[in-house]
């Protein structure tokens, strides 16, 4: 009687272990680590295609934050800064062009985003000279009390966009903030013309080295804890 009993509790239980484990209950939830993880403050990852995914925590007062990679095209950073003035950090992936302006033939990038609808932020495109004297910025979208550097020069269709141009200096270098006139979470960015029209007013040389074409988010606060994941972000040149 008593291996009868135990026979059938084991009857009963060998079906209900597979419907667990094929419906994600059983021991084979546990999620895949990613590729890459780092939580330091100046953590980077070179990815196999030569992209780096760098966590830049840079800001005074900055609370915590993590990042997770699957390439440079996927990949999330989970941020918990305080709700006080001022840029903590800016999480990106970047591809280095390392080229002069003039000898460059193509310049574009496409990207797909989910942000959070809280805090303070931006995502944006940073792009770099070579000696970093230079800094365009392209804000794609952004959320909370945050804005450009310097005063505005124009309003300017241009890579498929129309932007508000902004012109300042943070003490260390030149910015050109351009954002978008209305926010999009996910596109394709011509960056070429924008270096052009830059060069074209005077404001960096028209044989200028481009340096870095960088991808993220200019974190302000995210009290809390929020989560901005890149779904999609590739840089193409010629």
């Amino acid at each position: 009687m008593h291996r009868t009993a135990r026979r059938a509790r084991t009857l009963v239980l060998a079906p209900l272990v597979a419907f667990l484990t094929f419906f994600g209950y059983g021991a084979s939830t546990a999620h895949a680590a990613a590729v890459w993880e780092s939580c330091d403050q100046w953590g980077n990852w070179t990815a196999p295609d030569g992209y780096i995914v760098y966590n830049n925590i840079w800001g005074s007062g900055a609370g915590s934050q993590c990042i997770a990679a699957d390439s440079s095209s996927s990949w999330t950073v989970t941020a918990n800064h305080p709700n006080t003035g001022g840029i903590k950090s800016y999480p990106n992936a970047k591809r280095i062009v390392n080229r002069p302006l003039d000898q460059i033939g193509s310049l574009s990038s496409t990207f797909d985003v989910t942000v959070p609808q809280a805090g303070a932020y931006n995502t944006a495109y940073d792009i770099w000279d070579r000696d970093y004297n230079h800094e365009i910025m392209l804000w794609t979208n952004w959320y909370g009390p945050v804005g450009p550097l310097g005063s505005h020069q124009a309003r300017v269709s241009l890579g498929g966009h129309t932007w508000d141009v902004y012109r300042g200096s943070n003490g260390h270098n030149n910015v050109y903030s351009f954002l978008r006139t209305g926010n999009i979470t996910s596109g394709t960015v011509d960056i070429l013309p924008i270096l052009r029209w830059i060069a074209n007013q005077g404001w960096i040389s028209q044989n200028e080295i481009i340096g870095d074409v960088q991808f993220g988010y200019e974190i302000t606060s995210s009290s809390g804890g929020l989560t901005f994941r890149t779904n999609q972000f590739a840089v193409s040149h010629s």
